[in-house]
């Protein structure tokens, strides 16, 4: 699927999104943090602290803060992997997967909010 839409066009959706999240009171996420959940719960499992470090190309103990704050708010929870009991999987939740789906709404929904925004893309008060 293909989407045409300019930089302006496409800050405007995430500005609007984001607000929205705001206003819901929901988690408030770092980017790192979101892509983090975001890698757990759209890529294949099992995902480990080093796999989710390569993926991210960012350093495990900065995974492990991440993680750590993800557990505290019940979005992801670690499980020790019983295949190899030195390794730690980071698995996924239902409280995880109704935030996303609720982000993915909001997205949505601001992606659909077209009259907010004039044909060059950007919101009218810029």
């Amino acid at each position: 699927m293909s989407v045409d839409l300019n930089e302006f066009q496409a800050l405007d959706i995430w500005r609007r999104a984001i607000v929205s999240s705001v206003r819901l009171d929901a988690p408030d996420l770092s980017a790192r943090q979101m892509a983090l959940l975001l890698s757990v719960y759209l890529s294949p499992s099992p995902h480990t602290v080093r796999g989710l470090s390569r993926t991210l190309n960012v350093s495990k103990p900065a995974i492990t803060r991440a993680i750590n704050r993800l557990s505290e708010l019940g979005m992801v929870r670690r499980k020790t992997d019983e295949t190899d009991r030195r390794s730690v999987l980071i698995q996924r939740t239902v409280k995880g997967s109704v935030f996303l789906r609720e982000f993915g709404e909001l997205i949505v929904a601001a992606a659909n909010q077209e009259d907010k925004a004039d044909q060059s893309g950007l919101p009218h008060s810029y």
